[in-house]
């Protein structure tokens, strides 16, 4: 495999796994949750505003009612006082009144049929909620299991993207072993056949080894002609007579020795 292929191979596992991510549905279930989560936070948001609205129209209805009983009041106080004009004063106030009570009361009957299907609103929308949680973790489970499931059977059998990787790297390490191998023979060769040279060895090495080489064959042949002459020799001596003393391995290598 070629270094471009490795690199497209690569590129490909690192692509796939980021697209997994991003069409993780376990994400979009989470999110789809949120969003109904922020609905129904609006949906007590309004109801909470109705149900203000609705008491400020009821505090301000006590309060007229107050004053449309303080009116009747004050408009039979002023009869029996004889003061027939502020009787009808507080009488006139207390029609006006009476239709102001009629608009206010016009305003709280809409605004508690909006709290009502508010309320109404928010309890399905609450369900909803619940059971899209429930079913959501369900699915989660179910897919993080499948995807253990997938992974470790992908594991056992040597396939998935982690896997594609490890088998790049293996190649690329083989490639080099082989490399380093390959290399090492061919400065062996050169090294024996005096092609490349040492640069840590002293000068003129190179010779003394040859010259060594030279010397230790001409050493080898003198002792092999001298068993030959020892040999001969010892074919006409009485048995016995060639054995060594125990001193004899102090003059191995003084001088030219017999086998």
């Amino acid at each position: 495999m070629t270094f471009s292929s490795r690199l497209r191979v690569i590129f490909r596992s690192k692509a796939s796994r980021t697209l997994d991510r991003l069409e993780d549905p376990r994400e979009a279930l989470d999110d789809s949750y949120e969003q109904l989560v922020r609905m129904l936070q609006e949906v007590r948001v309004g109801l909470a505003e109705v149900a203000t609205a609705k008491k400020r129209i009821e505090l301000q209805g006590e309060e007229m009612g107050a004053r449309h009983q303080r009116l009747a009041d004050q408009a039979n106080e002023a009869l029996n006082q004889g003061r027939e004009d502020l009787a009808r004063t507080a009488l006139e106030r207390r029609s006006l009144l009476e239709g102001q009570v009629a608009s206010l009361r016009d305003q709280y009957t809409t605004l508690q049929k909006q709290q009502a299907q508010l309320q109404d609103n928010e309890r399905r929308l609450a369900e909803r909620v619940a059971a899209f949680r429930t079913e959501k973790e369900s699915i989660k489970a179910s897919y993080a299991a499948s995807e253990a499931q997938v992974k470790a059977n992908e594991a056992a059998a040597g396939l998935g993207s982690q896997m594609s990787d490890v088998g790049v790297t293996l190649e690329r390490a083989k490639d080099r072993i082989m490399q380093m191998q390959a290399r090492a023979a061919a400065t062996d060769d050169l090294l024996a056949s005096g092609a490349l040279s040492d640069l840590t060895a002293p000068p003129d090495a190179d010779l003394t080894r040859q010259l060594s080489s030279g010397t230790t064959a001409a050493e080898v042949d003198r002792q092999l002609r001298a068993l030959k002459e020892a040999r001969a020799a010892r074919s006409g001596r009485p048995a016995g007579s060639g054995g060594s003393e125990p001193e004899d391995w102090l003059r191995i290598g003084d001088g030219p020795q017999s086998p």
